[in-house]
């Protein structure tokens, strides 16, 4: 199962966290200094995989992000590695070449793209493809949703 997928900056400053279980925030914060501990000592020529305390996961350095997937044993570790391609390959596909300001700026486009890669710990659909279709329909629902408007008057109610 997956535990958590953390998107942090170069300088260790989270930007996306997502928890599948319950952690106190404490840990939660605890969790993320130890992982940006591990990664900002690390080099350049060594495995995608980051081993600290009770953490074990896959990451990616795109840009100026590190996307870490943290699971546990029941997982295939090179699974892990190609869901995380799977979710950059995805937001580039969104943002044309995803940066730190669009994962910020659009958080809730991000949350729903991970919704559909990862949900309550388990993995949904491992397709970038299939995800863009689905965030498209999402999006497209989103929008009929804003343009539908209330009517001047409901059963005789003025409506202002």
């Amino acid at each position: 199962m997956i535990e958590a997928v953390v998107v942090m900056n170069t300088q260790g400053k989270p930007r996306l966290t997502k928890f599948y279980d319950y952690v106190p925030l404490e840990k939660q914060q605890e969790l993320i200094r130890s992982i940006y501990g591990v990664l900002c000592s690390r080099a350049e020529n060594v495995s995608n995989f980051i081993k600290a305390d009770s953490i074990f996961g896959p990451y990616k350095h795109y840009a100026t992000l590190y996307i870490v997937f943290v699971f546990d044993s029941s997982e295939n570790e090179l699974a892990m590695l190609d869901l995380i391609q799977v979710f950059v390959e995805t937001l580039d596909k969104c943002f044309k070449n995803v940066c730190e300001l669009d994962v910020v700026f659009n958080f809730s486009k991000i949350h729903t793209i991970l919704n559909e890669i990862v949900f309550g710990g388990q993995v949904l659909e491992t397709s970038s493809t299939e995800v863009m279709k689905a965030v498209e329909e999402i999006t497209r629902l989103e929008k009929a949703s804003n343009a539908i408007t209330l009517p001047r008057s409901v059963s005789g109610w003025q409506v202002r």
